[in-house]
């Protein structure tokens, strides 16, 4: 059977937040490295199918196979491991310490971003002949996707941040759903369709995903984006990165937890011994 029952999937991220604390310095950064990387280059890629089609959806329909990708080989994004090592700190796994999962959010953040940087540079380069032209439509495009979701915010102020903090939320509930998704199926096919739905969403919905936004954000100032490093942070990567927290361990780690791995004793009926009674008659 390809499904896992509700209580044995979230058993599976239980433990899979504990492997995560586990796991080595060096393993941790070539995951996150990877998983940054690769989804920098779905994102760039989604934008390409937007700008040559003229349809943004067709593009939010493409940009799950870099989810997927990543998720398949096992590498980790901040988005995930902000969903799944508080769990095995709630279950009270031995070694797993609060400073243990801050650490490991560290250095998946450090990993993501050098992996983003990396193709914000590498694509840069492409884009503009080792930047001798502009870099064309695409480069037009994510420089202005840059500003408006830094600046554009900052003109509301504290509504502004709070606009993208929430967005941030409503990103990583559909992101960690995708992640739960894999871990219901033991098929690839099965995997896939289950990652492929929330990605999807999120992405056309236009919410804040922290580790795209490592790579849409540094490529929009190399590509001339009209806002600063401050901007970027203050009014984009530090409110998106606290609403994906809020939102991947609220809305899914935490419901999913407490109702099928921590389930409530079940309801005493009081027409329980009639019915007894009744079956007994019967029998």
């Amino acid at each position: 059977m390809s499904y896992l029952l509700p209580n044995e999937f979230v058993t599976k991220m239980v433990d899979a937040g504990e492997s995560k604390i586990y796991m080595s310095t060096r393993d941790t950064l070539i995951r996150a490295f990877m998983a940054g990387a690769i989804l920098a280059l779905a994102a760039v890629f989604a934008v390409s199918v937007a700008v040559a089609t003229g349809s943004p959806l067709l593009g939010a329909v493409l940009f799950p196979v870099g989810f997927c990708m990543l998720y398949l080989m096992g590498f980790d994004l901040l988005t995930g491991v902000f969903m799944l090592t508080p769990l095995a700190l709630l279950d009270r796994r031995a070694g797993v310490t609060v400073p243990q999962v801050l650490r490991n959010w560290g250095l998946v953040f450090l990993g993501n971003f050098a992996g983003a940087l990396t193709v914000a540079f590498m694509m840069s380069f492409i884009f503009t002949y080792g930047y001798n032209t502009d870099g064309g439509a695409i480069a037009a495009k994510v420089a202005a996707i840059g500003e408006s979701r830094t600046v554009g915010y900052a003109q509301y102020g504290a509504a502004g941040w709070f606009t993208i903090f929430i967005r941030g939320m409503l990103c990583n509930w559909m992101v960690s759903l995708g992640v739960v998704g894999a871990m219901v199926s033991t098929s690839v096919s099965g995997k896939v369709i289950a990652m492929w739905m929330p990605i999807m969403l999120f992405f056309f919905m236009g919410f804040e995903h922290s580790v795209v936004n490592m790579f849409l954000f540094p490529f929009s100032l190399i590509m001339g984006g009209n806002f600063s490093i401050a901007d970027y942070f203050i009014w984009n990567e530090i409110p998106t990165a606290l609403g994906n927290l809020v939102g991947g361990l609220a809305f899914t780690g935490l419901t999913l937890f407490s109702t099928h791995y921590k389930t409530a004793p079940k309801r005493q009926l009081a027409n329980r011994a009639p019915l007894n009674t009744a079956e007994a008659k019967t029998a």
